[in-house]
């Protein structure tokens, strides 16, 4: 009873049931099963419901975070700067794989005109410039900016705002951080019941994709699997190394034999937060002193986020490439930021993240595809927690050197 219990409950397996059962329906109906489109479309909407207060308050709760915890001196300052260099580089390198492998460019036009809903816009976005890019970041009219989803004003509200909050003394910071932090949980209540609209979804996008242009989506979707493996293998086994090597004193050879074990837990739960005493006795293995560890790696699973850095921007670049979007700087830029800020405030648990809609709308790329991705998202989440969690040992090492 307790099995069927766990199967009825399963949700990526209803998931994966849904997708099967778009996919039979779409090939047996064909052009028919566009009826099924409102399911996907009602799946979007409530997406697109949550997303804003969600980026919104979990960037003012991290920044106020963050803020707070300059009493940790040199091993805050060294950390933080390691994880937001080497989260840049994971973007720039992502950016590279999508732009060179191309994962989701060959679709007929006739073929992605079925995904764009009556009223959504594909196609080149407005080419601003640099400048342009940097002013419309700052909103006149915050509340403005909520209203209209415009995600990189918020962020950089929320920053202001978040950092505002650090700043007030100890009680009235608590205070604030409390309540948001209870906002939070709710946000994620919410997230989870609509996550259980997610098979009703994906069957709705499933069915009417198949119908209109076969296997091709699913082949594509594959591509972008193999190409996030190689994006997230070149930060895992050469940059991270690399730092590793030259900047701290620990054995590359040492380094992987310690976090075999973590790596291994890391890929079967895909949650950063499930492996954390695991990666902590690692670092106890490499010699890394307990206050560092004791810091960095909790820090590490909260904000230190690579994989999911990787994951967003090629998802991005996937969804452009499939409605023949051409990104400009700009866009750009619009990803590199969200993307970074997004993979710092998205939690160490597993699960569909709602931080890459987020990185799809500061980029002005229409969202109505994301569902497509979800049925191999356990795949996709189980690959970056590795890279999460050796990016944690990585800045541990690291940041134990300079802290000495």
């Amino acid at each position: 009873m307790s099995l069927m219990k766990k199967l009825l409950t399963n949700l990526g397996l209803w998931i994966l049931v849904a997708m099967v059962a778009g996919v039979i329906v779409g090939v047996v109906m064909g052009g028919e099963a566009k009826m099924f489109a409102p399911l996907g479309t009602l799946f979007i909407q409530l997406i697109k419901m949550l997303v804003v207060p969600l980026v919104g308050i979990s960037i003012i709760s991290g920044a106020a975070s963050l803020g707070s915890s300059r009493s940790a001196g040199k091993i805050g300052i060294t950390s933080i700067g390691y994880i937001l260099i080497t989260t840049i580089i994971s973007i720039i390198l992502a950016i590279s794989a999508g732009v060179i492998f191309k994962p989701g460019a060959g679709l007929s036009a006739e073929s992605v005109s079925s995904l764009i809903p009556n009223g959504a816009n594909a196609g080149t976005p407005t080419d601003l410039s640099f400048w342009d890019t940097i002013i419309g970041m700052i909103p006149a009219n915050p509340i403005e900016a909520f209203a209209e989803g415009n995600i990189l004003q918020i962020i950089v509200f929320g920053l202001f705002l978040g950092f505002g909050i650090a700043a007030l003394d100890v009680e009235k910071r608590t205070k604030v951080t409390n309540g948001l932090n209870y906002l939070l949980d709710a946000l994620i209540w919410c997230i989870g019941k609509v996550m259980w609209v997610a098979p009703i979804g994906v069957f709705g996008l499933m069915a009417e994709a198949m119908g209109t242009f076969g296997f091709d989506i699913l082949l594509k979707v594959i591509n972008l699997l193999w190409v996030d493996l190689i994006a997230v293998f070149v930060m895992g086994i050469v940059v991270y190394p690399l730092t590793v090597m030259l900047l701290s004193k620990v054995g590359i050879k040492d380094f992987f034999s310690a976090m075999l074990r973590p790596q291994i837990v890391a890929f079967s739960t895909a949650s950063s937060m499930a492996t954390l005493p695991v990666t902590m006795s690692a670092c106890d293995k490499m010699g890394v002193s307990k206050e560092v560890t004791g810091f960095v790696i909790p820090l590490g699973a909260t904000i230190n986020m690579t994989g999911n850095a990787i994951y967003y921007t090629l998802v991005a670049l996937f969804f452009a490439q499939i409605y023949g979007i051409e990104l400009g700087i700009p866009q750009y830029v619009a990803i590199t930021i969200t993307a970074s800020l997004g993979s710092i405030g998205q939690a160490g648990v597993p699960g569909p993240t709602l931080m890459v809609v987020a990185v799809l709308v500061a980029a002005g790329i229409p969202i109505e595809g994301l569902p497509l991705l979800y049925a191999l998202d356990r795949i996709f989440d189980m690959i970056r927690t590795v890279l999460n969690i050796t990016g944690d040992a990585a800045c541990a090492v690291v940041t134990d050197r300079f802290a000495k």
